[in-house]
């Protein structure tokens, strides 16, 4: 009878760590993987996009007024 006890709490709580653990927490890693592999891919395609923008601003330089003389101390 205690065989047969100890035999069913192992199964169940095989059973309790696969459902309510190892299943959930691959789920929501795969999901995980998908949306950064999404992001990724969103990120290469404007950075495809953007070096035609990026050069017409690197030429761009800011008016004088935004930059603060630096004293050094001694």
């Amino acid at each position: 009878m205690i065989k047969w006890l100890v035999t069913f709490l192992i199964v169940y709580l095989l059973y309790k760590l696969i459902f309510d653990f190892i299943l959930p927490v691959s789920k929501t890693s795969s999901q995980v993987r998908s949306k950064l592999n999404q992001m990724h891919q969103q990120q290469q395609q404007e950075q495809q996009s953007a070096p035609k923008q990026k050069s017409s601003r690197t030429n761009v330089r800011p008016p004088a007024e935004d930059y603060i003389d630096f004293e050094e101390i001694k």
